[in-house]
């Protein structure tokens, strides 16, 4: 059995509670792992239950408050030692100048010899080698593949490289700011209707500064730098531009020369970017729609290029799930 407590109902962390719910006996029966909820968290207080919580109760429920589980007033950063958990899964939103509340979460949960799962981009970009130290110096692990493209294996990826010296990366890293250039491109439309468009259909927040200044992308930037390259850098160090002075005239003269205009993170020879580059029409990264895709240049292995959906709910919640199933394999289920 392998206890999990989750941080946060919000979109993805939904979406990985009916994900499991739905494939209990598909984990049972192709990783021989059972999962069991003995705690959700949120801003209010939370579901505790150390013989585990009936998730369909909860989702089926009109309001989860009303269930025997809920304990009002309880939170997550005070309650993370006392559970029963051995994975605590944190799904709040982003906070991109502290990584907080997730960076506290995270702290805590490997402080108290918990494995940790997040899809919360900031504490990694903010603090990736305090989190790495802590957990090791506790014997945990932590979990963030969802962190940089949801459930495109990014990061992941390292493992499968072992002994294969990555030598640059070069990424499209956020999904709105490649729908924008994409609906600019293949519509002639202006950089304001392009961005009115994402936001309805929900590709763009309300503020969309994060994407289209190019913050988002450059703290995932940060985090494949330090994960796969070995570095040690923060978002401060990146020199960023975003893709607001993008005009219908430069995107005429692009397409003329077969070319498009790609908001692009490169990582390369100790330096960190993030801005709006030219790229041939038929590259690998000149891709459509939200998608992401990193671009790898290795010593041995010669190019590898990775892409898929790197936004949406699910996507995030797939990455976090791939994560909790690969260390129960490796930590939990090891002595059993």
């Amino acid at each position: 059995m392998v206890n999990l407590a989750l941080i946060g109902m919000g979109l993805v962390g939904s979406q990985v509670l009916k994900i499991i719910e739905k494939n209990l006996q598909k984990y049972k029966d192709q990783y021989n792992i059972d999962f069991n909820f003995t705690a959700i968290f949120e801003y209010d207080g939370a579901l505790i239950s150390d013989a585990g919580i009936s998730v369909s109760e909860v989702l089926g429920s009109h309001n989860f408050r009303d269930l025997d589980y809920w304990k009002p007033g309880v939170q997550a950063i005070e309650a993370i030692p006392d559970t029963k958990a051995d994975i605590i899964i944190d799904a709040t939103p982003v906070n991109p100048d502290t990584g907080e509340p997730a960076l506290s979460h995270i702290l805590k949960a490997l402080k108290s010899k918990k494995h940790v799962v997040t899809s919360n981009k900031g504490p990694f970009y903010l603090a990736y080698e305090n989190i790495k130290e802590i957990a090791e110096k506790n014997g945990v692990s932590f979990g963030f593949e969802s962190t940089v493209g949801s459930a495109v294996p990014c990061l992941g990826i390292r493992d499968s490289l072992a002994g294969n010296k990555i030598k640059k990366i070069v990424g499209v890293l956020n999904g709105t700011s490649n729908y924008i250039l994409n609906r600019m491109t293949s519509e002639g439309i202006s950089f304001n209707l392009a961005l009115q468009e994402a936001q309805e259909n929900g590709y763009a927040e309300t503020d969309p500064t994060l994407d289209i200044e190019g913050y988002d992308a450059a703290g995932k930037l940060v985090i494949l730098a330090n994960h796969l390259l070995g570095w040690n850098k923060t978002i401060k160090d990146v020199k960023i531009s975003g893709i607001t002075k993008v005009n219908e005239d430069m995107i005429s003269l692009a397409k003329k020369s077969h070319m498009e205009i790609k908001h692009l993170a490169v990582a390369k020879d100790g330096e960190l970017e993030v801005s709006l580059k030219l790229i041939p029409e038929n590259s690998a990264l000149a891709l459509g729609g939200t998608l992401n895709g990193v671009y790898l240049d290795t010593e041995l292995a010669g190019e590898i290029i990775i892409t898929g959906r790197g936004a949406g709910g699910s996507e995030a919640a797939a990455g976090i799930i791939s994560d909790v199933i690969n260390i129960s394999r490796r930590y939990l289920l090891a002595d059993t």
